[in-house]
């Protein structure tokens, strides 16, 4: 009895930190995991046989993988052709090509690379098209094993359960009945989007151009000596100096005469430089600057999040300087050094040779419009590693081969290939999502063990036994559903995953019904933009606000909603 109190306090801390507090879903899936290993709920066996099963080192393959495929440039290339004057016309193409892509590609990356085109098309309103574009990625993630990762952190835990997870295409019927349905309730939501006349991150905006004249007080002295990071709404990013651009600058970096100085800040204060003798103002020069711009959006639970951009030392750890923020759809402006970093916010960095290599970029940030670094692949890696990709999937289907070994084998073909580079998988490789299903993992162990599981599938079941499976069913997705509005997605499903197992169980039924339940639950975020990584990322380039997905997502929500619930029994009966 006292195991099951025990487990009971760490699930609810558990919850109640992921709800409640702005806490890394990482650590605090870590945290409970420890107390219950301090607590002797699991042991050292239990713990190291789940961080090292065969489903997690599958869906870290996977996620490697998925690095080299967003590089295949088949998406870019048909992305022109998407956005033409017909507004369903248009709809329909994005969404569909969005969905297709998601189905094999992190849907993230998808939303990245179509998201500029949106932007830049000539015939539509962005915000017409922006959250369809989200909404299209989540449908297409849920038609394979590989095209969500809550799909894999499923299936790592029905491996663990059964020794045997879910095949490639098991979630194609209802992934593909939902997305045709989704795609013609995303139509009819559609015409509640808002049309917002979305500004760009124009640099011209917010950067100044400063030259030193030959007779400038400031040549031989250094950036600090000369006071230039003293200033309250002006802060130097970049020096051209001929034809070379240093970017960032650091404190100790000398002034020479024709320097061209570039500051960013709030351009109103501009009479900040006149105290600064030998100081020529210039309007930036058009394309200046261009090459080495980045736009990018702060990832939810991002490190930087909470902090203020002085505070974040962007200089140090990202080799990048602030230029432009963009919170809600609207310019943030003045004393950018400030402002406290938010989730979503939209960010225009101008970024040194190095900003590519930084091993933390992923985790507080989803890069845009990227140029810096941009890697093309040549028309033989494109059909090389799509055809292996095929053939893997292929084998793997008809239970040839299994699917980790195949997975390796497409990792190793794109390494050889330089596709992917060891170091790029070193800096990408994803430790966090690691650490939650491990540790998610390590806790179903400990319900299981305390008896916990049981004693809930049970009060359940006689709960529910008058309205039968399907009701259990319809409970466990709504349930899920409501855990991935309220924390992620990726953390809902590792929450419900125990119950629902236990629950089918309990009712001796098949327990791919339940399963499926969890995994369709754990992907239904269309109602908020902060349960699911696109909805946040359209948020501030579509300039949308909170009600935009209520009203745009709730007829996608219903719908796909009933598709699951009548589609899950049809395709996996109890």
């Amino acid at each position: 009895m006292f195991d099951q109190l025990l487990v009971a306090g760490i699930f609810t801390l558990l919850v109640c930190s992921l709800v409640f507090t702005r806490w890394r879903a990482a650590w605090v899936f870590v945290g409970a995991m420890l107390l219950a290993y301090f607590s002797g709920l699991v042991d050292t066996a239990e713990v190291l046989a789940k961080a090292s099963n065969t489903g997690v080192i599958t869906l870290m393959l996977l996620l490697l993988v998925s690095i080299g495929l967003e590089k295949l440039s088949w998406l870019t290339r048909v992305s022109g052709k998407l956005i033409t004057p017909s507004y369903v016309g248009s709809l329909l193409r994005l969404g569909s090509a969005t969905a297709f892509f998601s189905a094999f590609v992190n849907n993230t990356a998808v939303v990245a690379t179509l998201a500029h085109t949106v932007r830049s098309n000539r015939h539509h309103p962005a915000s017409r098209l922006l959250i369809p574009l989200s909404y299209a990625a989540i449908l297409g993630g849920t038609m394979t094993l590989i095209g969500t990762s809550t799909n894999l952190i499923v299936s790592s835990f029905l491996e663990d359960a059964t020794g045997q997870g879910l095949a490639f295409f098991d979630f194609f019927l209802v992934g593909a009945s939902v997305t045709v349905l989704g795609m013609f309730a995303i139509l009819l939501g559609s015409r509640l989007l808002p049309q917002v006349p979305t500004e760009a991150l124009d640099i011209n905006e917010y950067v100044i151009e400063a030259e030193v004249s030959a007779d400038s007080e400031l040549i031989g002295k250094t950036i600090i000596g000369n006071k230039l990071r003293d200033l309250e709404d002006l802060f130097l990013v970049e020096i051209v100096r001929g034809n070379y651009l240093i970017s960032p600058v650091a404190p100790h970096e000398y002034i020479e005469a024709g320097d061209k100085l570039i500051f960013s800040g709030d351009i109103k204060q501009v009479t900040a430089l006149d105290k600064f003798d030998g100081l020529s103002l210039f309007a930036v020069e058009e394309g200046l600057l261009q090459e080495n711009m980045m736009e990018v959006i702060v990832m939810p639970n991002a490190a930087i999040e909470g902090r203020t951009v002085k505070e974040s030392a962007f200089r140090s750890v990202f080799d990048a300087a602030v230029v432009g923020m963009r919170r809600g759809g609207k310019r943030l402006s003045g004393k950018l050094g400030n402002i406290t970093i938010q989730a979503g916010d939209n960010m225009m960095l101008a970024v040194g040779p190095d900003f590519n290599e930084r091993k933390n970029l992923d985790k507080n940030f989803v890069v845009i419009d990227e140029v810096i670094g941009e890697v093309k692949t040549t028309p033989f890696q494109n059909y090389f590693i799509t055809a292996t990709l095929l053939v893997v999937i292929a084998l793997a289907s008809l239970e040839v081969i299994p699917l980790i070994k195949g997975i390796a084998f497409l990792l190793v073909c794109m390494l050889a290939s330089r596709v992917v580079k060891a170091s790029e998988l070193r800096r990408r490789f994803p430790f966090e999502l690691w650490l939650i299903i491990s540790s998610a993992l390590t806790l179903s162990a400990a319900l299981t063990n305390s008896g916990l599981v049981t004693l809930l599938a049970d009060a359940l079941h006689s709960n529910l036994a008058v309205l039968g499976p399907y009701a259990a069913l319809a409970g466990i997705y709504l349930g899920t559903l409501v855990l991935t509005e309220l924390m992620t997605n990726n953390a809902a499903a590792a929450l419900s995953f125990p119950i629902a197992f236990g629950l089918a169980e309990s009712y001796g039924l098949s327990h791919m019904p339940f399963v499926m339940a969890v995994a369709y639950g754990a992907s239904a975020s269309f109602l908020t933009p902060y349960g699911y990584t696109t909805n946040l990322m359209v948020q501030n380039l579509g300039g949308y606000e909170f009600r935009d997905y209520m009203r745009a997502g709730l007829p996608l929500s219903i719908v796909y909603s009933i598709t699951v619930i009548t589609m899950i029994p049809l395709v996996f009966p109890f």
